[in-house]
């Protein structure tokens, strides 16, 4: 476990790097609040492919031989992102480094390979833990290689320092990381794409954990594409004051993940911890356009990591719990692929959405969240129906 919590930091810290940077980046090829939006939902679009490709591929050929060559892949990618000659350039080469960093529903085939699933929340945790350590490592990174004033060779610093994040975790993956696929898995076949959907689709507490991830992280995603924008429009924030926010988000989600989440699923269970986040996640958005200072920015931010955290961990463990070993890597990189396929949709609806009214997206955002309360609690109620069986 520790070894692959080191992958996943290294992989999340080259990934989200540059995030508090695109919304800048765009505005050199003269990108729109849509075209910033498109920039962060390419990566969900090669995303989607990737889970579901690299996932199964997981189960048939292996997790560590996945994991290799996705990551080196990645960081080439990064490094012809640097060089991008326009917009459309750039989202294509989004789409390809999201296909090669669709890899979170292998690392979830691999915490389900060495888990009882008793302990599966608590590791689904420390997963979370290393993401957001990671998530918060990045876009400091970034936010201080950055120099916007120098134009497009400003942002080659930061971009190269994600492409040797990416290749520090290839390596890692080939020198330091075991196989971890069950021993008799390669005699058998590879699930069927179709198979997946259709054992999810029978499954009423796994198509309802989908739709909560689905929503919540269309939700979360949204404000991430769109925090920049708003911050600069408010407070006239740049590239250092956004990656120092994402600092104190990622910082929040590790304390949450590391400390929190285990005693609460302990105390509570992971269905009624989700429904806590969805409530917390809520409350930020809405109280970001109420509040309006830099200060509540960044403590709300934080506050939406903290209900993120909250949600997702527990909706994964609850899934991969329910999922047989066979089927791992197929089904949670289905999970991480409706995951992206949220990030696709939602962020470039509520860009065109912001260049409406900059703070309508919160509000819609938080309603989203308010219609998958009811579905979170019909989870808890199916738990509590499971638990004598």
């Amino acid at each position: 476990m520790p070894l692959l919590l080191v992958l996943v930091f290294l992989n999340i810290a080259g990934f989200s790097l540059i995030l508090p940077l695109l919304p800048f980046y765009g505005t050199l090829f003269g990108a729109s609040s849509f075209g910033v939006a498109c920039l962060f939902a390419a990566y969900s679009l090669g995303n989607v492919a990737g889970e579901i490709v690299w996932g199964r591929q997981s189960d048939r050929i292996g997790r560590k031989p996945v994991l290799i060559l996705t990551t080196a892949s990645a960081a080439l990618t990064y490094v012809v992102f640097a060089h991008a000659p326009s917009l459309g350039a750039a989202i294509a080469i989004r789409i390809v480094t999201g296909f090669f960093s669709g890899t979170l529903g292998v690392v979830q085939g691999v915490i389900a390979d060495i888990t009882p699933p008793q302990e599966r929340a608590r590791n689904m945790g420390y997963f979370g833990a290393s993401f957001n350590l990671g998530f918060a490592t990045g876009p400091a990174i970034g936010g201080l290689l950055a120099v916007p004033a120098l134009g497009a060779a400003g942002f080659h610093p930061p971009i190269y320092a994600a492409a040797l994040l990416a290749a520090g975790a290839s390596c890692w993956a080939f020198f330091a990381l075991p196989e971890t696929r069950p021993a008799d898995a390669a005699a058998r076949p590879a699930p069927r794409y179709r198979e997946a959907w259709g054992f999810v689709g029978s499954d009423p507490l796994l198509l309802r954990l989908f739709l909560i991830a689905f929503c919540g992280i269309a939700a979360f995603a949204s404000m991430e594409a769109i925090f920049g924008l708003w911050t600069a429009r408010n407070f006239g924030w740049g590239t250092h004051e956004v990656g120092l926010t994402f600092i104190a988000v990622g910082g929040s989600g590790l304390l949450v993940q590391a400390f929190l989440i285990g005693p609460l699923v302990k105390r509570f269970g992971e269905a009624r911890v989700i429904v806590a986040g969805l409530c917390v996640l809520a409350s930020a958005m809405v109280l970001q356009p109420v509040i309006k200072l830099p200060v509540s920015a960044v403590v709300l931010m934080a506050l939406l990591m903290v209900g993120h955290s909250l949600a997702f961990p527990n909706a994964g463990a609850l899934v991969s719990r329910g999922t047989p070993p066979d089927r791992q890597g197929s089904v949670m990189g289905l999970m991480m692929a409706s995951n992206a396929l949220s990030r696709i949709v939602a962020p470039p609806f509520f860009g065109w959405v912001y260049g409406q009214r900059a703070d309508a997206p919160y509000f819609l955002c938080a309603a989203m969240i308010g219609l998958m309360l009811p579905v979170a609690l019909s989870v808890v109620r199916l738990r509590q129906q499971e638990a004598p069986r």
